[in-house]
C-alpha cells in the first residue's frame, strides 16, 4: 500500500521544534553512558530492544520475530522485552535507566513522546547510520524520528483515527454511517432510543483521541520565532465540544472507559454498535468482542463530524529510538531496520506500518471478523487523508489533564469543554516549567 501521503509531523514542525527547543539544553548536554564501538564483523555483540507491543493471541510474537533475525546473525543477537506498564510510564524508566546506565540499546517511543525524549537527552544521535535505510519508509514517517535534522531512530506504525461499526446493528435500525454532524447526532439519537450506541466517549483516551480529533482541522502547537504558539480552543475543539456535549446530555453515546471491563462488556452485550478508534484497534476490538458479532463488523472513514472537512487525525503511531550509551549503533540499527520492515509480521500484531518496502495484507481473521472487508486498504486511505499535528515536549502532562477532565464530563459533573481548557492552561504551564518560551 502506498504511504508516501502520511501527514504527521511533518519536517517544517519538527525543525521549528528544533529551534524552539535549543535553549532548553537538552539533547546536546546530556552525559553519555558509553562510548559508541563499532564491533569486528567476527565479534559477537548483544542489542536489547525494549517494547510495548501487544502479543496478544493470533499475532505473531515478537519474540519469534525476533528468533528468526538470531538464527540468521549469529554475531549480532538481540534480546526483546516487553514493557507491561502504562505507555506514558515508559519516557519515565528509561530516563532512570539512561541514568543508571543500564537503558536498553532501542525502545518503543510514541511520536508525541519524542520531543520530550529529546529535552531529556536519552537517545543516540544516529544520523549517519539511519541514512542509508531511509528508503525502506515512507518520508512522513520517516521524518517524524528526526529533530533539526538529526535521526534519532526508525519509524514503527502510524495510528489514523477511522470508525468502527456493526453494520448488521445499523441495519436493523434502518440507519447508515452518518456523512455529516447532523446526521451523526440523528442517528445516535435513533440508536438511543433502542437501547443501542454508535458513539463512544472515552475519558482515559481523551488526551489521545480527542486532540486527533480536534487536530484534524487546525493545529494547536506552532512556533513563533523562538516560541511556542499555543491554541488548544480551536474550531476543531470547539466543533468535537459541541457535539460530544450534544450526545453525552442526550444520553446518545456510551461513557465507559476503553481499558475499563465495562467498554468491551458493552459491545459483547450488543450495545455499543459504533465507535471511533485508531487503526491500531482493528485486532483489539475483535479480541474485546471475544468473536462475538464476527463478520458483522466494518471499518469506515469518519465523516465531517467535526467541522473537519473529511479529514482525520493521528493517535498514537511510534518509532523505535536508540538509546543513550548505545555501544554498537550501527548494528542496532541494521537490525532495527530489518524488524521495522517484516510487515506481515508486524500487520499481526495491530500495526499500520511505516514501511514502503511492501504491501500490507489484511489478515485473514482480520478479513473474517470485518466482512470481507479489506482492512488495510481501508486505514491506507486513512493515512492518506490524515492532518498534520505537532506535538509539544511534555504532552504527556496535557493528555492527563485532559483526562482528568474528560471524566468529569462523562459523568455529567463538568462540561466536555472543558477538556480543551485543560489542555490550554496546562500546555502553557509545561513548555515554562520545561523553561521553553511561549508567546502571549
Amino acid at each position: 500500500m502506498k504511504r508516501n501521503r502520511l501527514l504527521m509531523v511533518g519536517g517544517a514542525a519538527i525543525a521549528a521544534l528544533c529551534m524552539a527547543l535549543s535553549g532548553c539544553g537538552g539533547g546536546a548536554s546530556a552525559a553519555k553512558n558509553g562510548a559508541t564501538e563499532q564491533a569486528d564483523p567476527n565479534q559477537k555483540v548483544t542489542i536489547t530492544y525494549l517494547h510495548r507491543l501487544p502479543n496478544k493471541p493470533g499475532m505473531t510474537p515478537v519474540d519469534e520475530i525476533v528468533a528468526r533475525w538470531n538464527k540468521d546473525h549469529p554475531n549480532i543477537q538481540v534480546k526483546a522485552t516487553q514493557f507491561n506498564g502504562n505507555a506514558s510510564d515508559m519516557i519515565t524508566k528509561l530516563e532512570t535507566d539512561v541514568k543508571a546506565g543500564n537503558a536498553p540499546d532501542l525502545a518503543q517511543i510514541g511520536y508525541s513522546e519524542l520531543p520530550e525524549a529529546y529535552m531529556k537527552g536519552i537517545m543516540e544521535d544516529v544520523t549517519s547510520e539511519a541514512e542509508q535505510y531511509s528508503k525502506d519508509f515512507a518520508q512522513g514517517p520517516f521524518e517524524q524520528m528526526q529533530i533539526g535534522g538529526k535521526t534519532f531512530g526508525l519509524p514503527q506504525d502510524t495510528g489514523p483515527l477511522v470508525y468502527y461499526y456493526n453494520k448488521a446493528a445499523f441495519d436493523e435500525l434502518g440507519i447508515s454511517v452518518p456523512k455529516t454532524q447532523d446526521e451523526l447526532i440523528a442517528a445516535a439519537k435513533t440508536a438511543a432510543a433502542k437501547g443501542k450506541y454508535i458513539m463512544s466517549f472515552q475519558a482515559d483516551e481523551s488526551g489521545n483521541m480527542l486532540t486527533g480529533l480536534a487536530g484534524a482541522s487546525s493545529p494547536w502547537y506552532e512556533v513563533d520565532g523562538d516560541a511556542w504558539k499555543v491554541n488548544t480552543q480551536t474550531d476543531g475543539s470547539k466543533a468535537v465540544a459541541s457535539v460530544f456535549q450534544q450526545l453525552i446530555d442526550a444520553k446518545a453515546t456510551s461513557t465507559n472507559p476503553r481499558w475499563d471491563p465495562s467498554f468491551d462488556a458493552s459491545l459483547q452485550k450488543g450495545e455499543l454498535i459504533g465507535t471511533i478508534g485508531a487503526a491500531w484497534e482493528a485486532p483489539l476490538l475483535m479480541d474485546s468482542m471475544a468473536d462475538k458479532g464476527n463478520g458483522d463488523w466494518r471499518i469506515a472513514q469518519i465523516g465531517d463530524w467535526f467541522d473537519n472537512a473529511g479529514k482525520t487525525g493521528p493517535d498514537g503511531g511510534s518509532g523505535v529510538a536508540v538509546m543513550k550509551g548505545c555501544k554498537y549503533k550501527a548494528q542496532a540499527m541494521e537490525f532495527l531496520d530489518w524488524f521495522n520492515t517484516q510487515i506481515d509480521d508486524l500487520t499481526s500484531q495491530g500495526l499500520i506500518v511505516a514501511a514502503s518496502t511492501g504491501t500490507a495484507k489484511t489478515p485473514a481473521a482480520w478479513s473474517e471478523f470485518y466482512g470481507g472487508q479489506d482492512v488495510m486498504k481501508e486505514f491506507a486511505d486513512a493515512n492518506a487523508n490524515m492532518s498534520n499535528f505537532a506535538y509539544i515536549p511534555g504532552f504527556a502532562s496535557v493528555g492527563a489533564s485532559m483526562q482528568e477532565a474528560a471524566s468529569k464530563a462523562a459523568s455529567g459533573t463538568g462540561k466536555v469543554s472543558a477538556i480543551f481548557d485543560a489542555a490550554q492552561s496546562a500546555s502553557v504551564s509545561t513548555l515554562k516549567d520545561s523553561g521553553l518560551s511561549v508567546a502571549e
